[in-house]
């Protein structure tokens, strides 16, 4: 079956109950784990740069207590299902991209990530990191919602 799962987390709700459902996963079947975290830079375009300094500082901080509130949360889960796992901190634009890349590094065999469930123009629209990470992946993608 599977021996090593990547579970990507953003912090957000559903993220957090696929991450839950991961673990309870690799739990069950005795699958190393690897939680990714990826952050993607500020973005922005203007003119001056005092602002953007400021804004960027302000970014980064509420980044890294967001990330750091998000793997300890990974820890605490973690440790209630007495599994032993790797976590992954990384910087990307794109997250879809940076999934599958750590997917790859690290060895995993499968991916299980959470699911807005958008469909049709709203997908389009907003774009789903899920559906491109299912997209561009070569190992399995196991999907909750």
């Amino acid at each position: 079956m599977f021996s090593h799962i990547l579970i990507p987390t953003d912090g957000s709700a559903i993220a957090t109950h696929a991450l839950e459902k991961a673990l309870d996963f690799a739990h069950d079947i005795g699958a190393k784990v690897t939680v990714v975290s990826v952050i993607q830079p500020l973005e922005a375009f203007v003119i001056g740069t005092l602002g953007v300094q400021i804004g960027y500082d302000d970014y980064e901080r509420a980044v890294k207590t967001a990330t750091e509130a998000t793997l300890n949360a990974v820890l605490s889960a973690e440790r209630r299902r007495m599994n032993s796992c790797k976590m992954v901190k990384t910087e990307s634009a794109d997250a879809a991209d940076a999934i599958v890349a750590v997917a790859k590094e690290a060895g995993c065999d499968l991916i299980a990530m959470g699911s807005h469930g958008r469909s049709g123009l709203k997908a389009f629209v907003l774009g789903s990191v899920t559906m491109k990470v299912m997209a561009h992946s070569t190992i399995p993608v196991l999907v909750y919602r």
